[in-house]
C-alpha cells in the first residue's frame, strides 16, 4: 500500500510538470508565429494624406491607407505576398450590382497609400514599448522602397502613393465604414519556403 499510495502523490506532480511544458512550449510557438511576418493594417478610406513638417507629401481620395509594420525577418515572399493580398482584398461594394464586399481596390480604379510604421512591432515591457523585433532601419528603408515599387508594377504607378520613410508624419484619413482589417504575410507560407525553397502563393 505504501508503494501504491507513493505511485499516486507523485504522479500527479510529473503530470502537471509536463502540462506546464507543454504550455509554455505552445504559447512560445505560438508567439513565434504571431511575430514572424510582414504587418499591415489596411483601411477602407474617402481620403487620406501624409504631412512632414507642415508639407503635404501624398495625398489619395477613395481607396485604401496601409500601414505596414517590416518584421527583421521579413523576406520578399512576405511583400509578395502582401503586395497581392492588399490589392486583391474585396472591401468595395459593386455599384452595379450593390453586392457588398465584392470588388477590390484595382477594380474600382481607387489609390493605395503607403505608410511606413515600425510601432506596428511594438510590445510592451512594462509600460515602455520596445521595437527590438522591427527590421532595422538601415535594412527597412531599401526593403519599404522595394515594396512601393511591387505595388506599383502590380497596379498603376500613379496610382500609389507612400509617405515619407523614418520622417516624422501626420497621417489623416477618413475611414469609410468604418473597415480596417489586420493583414500578416502567410507564416504557413515562409515556414514551407525555408524548408523547401519552393513559393507558395
Amino acid at each position: 500500500m505504501h508503494g501504491l499510495h507513493h505511485s499516486l502523490s507523485t504522479l500527479p506532480s510529473f503530470a502537471k510538470a509536463a502540462n506546464k511544458t507543454a504550455k509554455k512550449s505552445t504559447f512560445a510557438s505560438c508567439k513565434t508565429l504571431r511575430i514572424r511576418a510582414m504587418r499591415a493594417v489596411v483601411q477602407r478610406v474617402t481620403s487620406a494624406s501624409v504631412e512632414v513638417d507642415g508639407n503635404m507629401v501624398s495625398e489619395i481620395g477613395p481607396g485604401l491607407l496601409v500601414l505596414v509594420g517590416l518584421h527583421e525577418s521579413d523576406t520578399d515572399s512576405d511583400a509578395d505576398y502582401i503586395c497581392r493580398k492588399v490589392l486583391n482584398m474585396r472591401l468595395f461594394t459593386n455599384e452595379s450590382t450593390g453586392r457588398g464586399w465584392d470588388q477590390n481596390v484595382m477594380q474600382r480604379n481607387y489609390e493605395v497609400l503607403l505608410v511606413s510604421q515600425f510601432t506596428l512591432y511594438g510590445v510592451l515591457k512594462g509600460n515602455k514599448p520596445d521595437f527590438h523585433v522591427a527590421m532595422p532601419p538601415q535594412k527597412a528603408k531599401p526593403f519599404y522602397e522595394s515594396l512601393v515599387d511591387k505595388f506599383r508594377k502590380a497596379y498603376r504607378p500613379d496610382a500609389i502613393k507612400d509617405g515619407v520613410f523614418g520622417a516624422m508624419m501626420k497621417v489623416n484619413l477618413v475611414n469609410d465604414g468604418p473597415v480596417t482589417m489586420q493583414l500578416d504575410s502567410s507564416q504557413s507560407s515562409k515556414s514551407t519556403n525555408e524548408e523547401t525553397g519552393k513559393t507558395i502563393n
